[in-house]
């Protein structure tokens, strides 16, 4: 948040990191998932200029981190399950709206296509906010 729009600077670093991170289960209360969700709001709100171009590549994890938590069979509680799809949910609306709209034309395939209610009530969220 300190920085603002000069996190811009480490965008190349910080999403290797954030992409990191989105993969890997860290244990029942995935603080570390959780956390990395929120940082990731930040940053497209900041630098929301250069969300464009890195979409393909955050949709893609975002989705597959989504698909994921949906398939865990572990030990992960369900209230933090939901805090996962929320998080990646917020981060997806919030792609959409510094890329006018491009995330909602993609993800009508994947909607289209998906029969997993939890992973098609993501989608729906995200369609529906304007």
């Amino acid at each position: 948040s300190r920085l603002g729009i000069l996190i811009a600077r480490h965008l190349k670093r910080l999403e290797r990191v954030i992409l990191g991170y989105l993969e890997v289960c860290d244990g029942p209360e995935e603080e570390s998932r959780l956390g990395i969700l929120e940082t990731l709001q930040c940053v497209i709100e900041h630098a929301w200029p250069r969300m464009p171009c890195r979409l393909p590549t955050l949709l893609k994890a975002l989705l597959k981190m989504i698909w994921d938590v949906h398939t865990d069979q572990g030990s992960t509680p369900e209230p933090v399950k939901a805090a996962l799809l929320q998080g990646a949910t917020d981060c997806l609306i919030l792609l959409d709206r510094c890329s006018e709209g491009q995330v909602k034309v993609l993800l009508e395939g994947v909607y289209s296509s998906c029969e997993e209610n939890r992973v098609r009530e993501c989608i729906r969220k995200v369609q529906e906010n304007t």
